[in-house]
């Protein structure tokens, strides 16, 4: 098309026009060049116009025939247009004034002459003759028009139409906001916005005013009144900064990036970018160079992407990513630069090795921890009571060692035939000849003769452990066993080394309680007996009134409940020899 365009303004080309019965050379097709891929679109009833783009308007060519041609829909063969009032041609242009629902299909210009011929083609699409299919014409590129600046707008071909009118045309704008659902005949005046003559100013540009407009244009020709639309799409942007640069906006925290060795590693890099109409680039250097160009390329690649777009002002990222990170690439500087008409920012990325922490390590440590924690809990939870005792014959203290109390355990109990029955067949029996303790029954140890109180509070004052047994019937006021009570509970407040137990033999209702063991038993322990399935003495009950009993340490002689006096014992205590426990419940003879 070039060279036909020079041979016209040359003159060399023979102004005589072709036939149309003359022998026409092939012709060649141009229409994959035409810009917009040869098609247009006319709204029905408006005027409409196809410029062939083989021959400028500015061109007056003599040497070569320019003939336009149409194949309708359906038809297998060009035709020649011929001229009429609706259809006529100016220049280049095929001009439809105004178009209808049969001006559709395919338009051919050819520009021939003896030893040349060249055509493009045209698809001509007409809409409906409704006011919004005007809209869906293809629109022309947005103009943007920076948030709080002014603009104009010039309604498109208006020159164009001018020239084939007969009377100065007249312009109507109207805008469409598509986010208020108004009416595109409705014409939204604003205070900001106003039409002067064919032009429309905007004052200010708000983000009310983005959206499409559109300018109704009317001319007389010919006694006709003829009409067109054209659409104006407009955006609202930020106003550029001062310098224009992009910004990089977040590369790492203190551009610092913890990497590991021999794994793939992600360095980040986010930049903004101000509007501009001009191209942009986000990209990435190692030392200087880049990427393809470096002998290792393919362990290195980036990953763009769009963050976010507002008002024209773009936020992009790129991650470049580093297959198998390798000692050496710590030596490296890794640049992220950010590029547009205006000028380029760079930024350099520090790769620090990450100090591995063991966490495997450390959880399964903690897990662990956990799990014995948790068991052991159970052990205690299941078996405390025989903990307990191992841990007293470890590193318990045996009191005789100390102290010097002769019995480790006064019993008191309701004197009845039950109580007395468990007391001196299960108790002492377990007491003394399995446990290995020295115990006192005041009915069985006491001498005849004597006065019960003071032979009752020496008998407490004598024992590491006062053992109550408590039942429906125990320490009715007045009598012995309410005495061993108190004696032994203001032993414990003066701190006389005695210490009470509770052990309950039969349920105890709560007004069966005396005054004494209701105000003293939060403090004190009480060991229940559950009844015969206690006889053994792994059960439960013995471990647990074990545990409140003194430590003893069994000796072979206690076993046989034996206790033999050393000589120097004898000369110290001349007065009474006393037998073993239970031996004998005679009087001791008197040295």
């Amino acid at each position: 098309m070039c060279t036909f365009i020079l041979l016209l303004l040359l003159g060399q080309v023979s102004p005589t026009p072709l036939a149309d019965d003359m022998a026409e050379p092939t012709c060649l097709d141009w229409t994959d060049s035409v810009p917009g891929g040869g098609a247009a679109s006319v709204v029905a009833g408006q005027v409409g116009w196809l410029s062939c783009p083989l021959l400028p308007s500015s061109v007056h060519s003599t040497s070569h025939a320019f003939t336009w041609y149409r194949l309708p829909r359906g038809h297998e063969e060009e035709q020649p247009i011929t001229p009429s009032g609706r259809l006529s041609r100016e220049g280049e242009r095929l001009w439809l004034q105004p178009a209808t629902d049969a001006d559709a299909g395919l338009y051919i210009c050819k520009l021939r002459n003896r030893t040349s011929c060249t055509k493009a083609s045209i698809l001509l699409n007409v809409l409906p003759s409704n006011q919004s299919q005007c809209l869906a014409l293809p629109p022309p590129p947005p103009r943007h028009v920076p948030l709080q600046e002014g603009a104009e707008l010039d309604c498109p071909d208006l020159e164009v139409a001018a020239k084939m009118a007969d009377s100065e045309p007249t312009v109507t704008w109207f805008h469409l906001d598509p986010r208020r659902k108004v009416s595109e005949e409705e014409l939204l005046w604003h205070s900001d916005l106003e039409q002067r003559g064919a032009r429309l100013h905007i004052f200010v540009m708000l983000d009310f005013f983005q959206g499409s407009f559109y300018c109704w244009v009317r001319y007389q020709r010919r006694s006709q009144e003829l009409h067109f639309s054209r659409r104006l799409d407009i955006s609202a942007v930020y106003p550029p900064p001062l310098s224009g640069k992009p910004t990089i906006l977040l590369l790492a925290p203190d551009d610092s990036f913890p990497v590991r060795r021999n794994s793939e590693v992600h360095l980040v890099c986010r930049a903004l970018f101000p509007f501009l109409n001009s191209s942009w680039s986000l990209f990435w250097q190692v030392d200087g160079v880049s990427l393809d160009q470096l002998t290792d390329h393919h362990r290195f690649s980036t990953i763009n992407r769009l963050v976010s777009s507002s008002y024209g002002e773009r936020t992009e990222e790129s991650v470049l990513v580093i297959q198998d990170f390798l000692p050496a690439d710590l030596q490296l500087e890794f640049n992220c630069s950010a590029e547009n008409g205006r000028g380029l920012s760079t930024r350099c990325a520090h790769l620090t090795e990450e100090v591995r922490l063991p966490w495997e390590e450390l959880c399964c440590g903690l897990a662990a921890m956990l799990l014995l924690t948790l068991l052991l809990f159970l052990i205690y939870h299941v078996f405390w009571l025989e903990l307990l005792l191992l841990y007293r014959s470890w590193f318990g203290t045996d009191e005789r060692l100390w102290d010097d109390k002769e019995y480790d355990v006064y019993i008191s109990y309701s004197r009845n035939s039950e109580d007395e029955d468990f007391v001196l067949s299960t108790l002492r029996s377990v007491l003394e000849t399995q446990l290995g303790y020295t115990v006192c029954i005041f009915d069985r140890d006491s001498l005849p003769g004597g006065t019960i109180t003071d032979e009752t509070l020496s008998f407490v004052a004598r024992s590491r452990r006062l053992l109550v047994v408590v039942s429906p019937g125990y320490a009715s006021q007045g009598s012995q066993a309410l005495l061993e009570l108190k004696a032994g509970l203001d032993s414990m407040a003066r701190g006389g080394h005695l210490r009470v137990i509770l052990v309950q033999y039969r349920p105890v209702r709560g007004q069966g309680w005396v005054k004494e063991l209701r105000r003293a038993r939060l403090a004190l322990v009480l060991v229940r007996w559950p009844g015969d399935q206690s006889q053994q003495l792994t059960s439960r009950f013995w471990k647990r009134l074990r545990v409140e009993l003194p430590l003893r340490e069994r000796s072979s002689q206690e076993e046989v409940g034996l206790t033999r006096l050393l000589p120097q014992d004898i000369a110290s205590n001349p007065h009474q020899l006393t037998l073993p426990p239970g031996a004998s419940g005679e009087a001791p003879p008197t040295l």
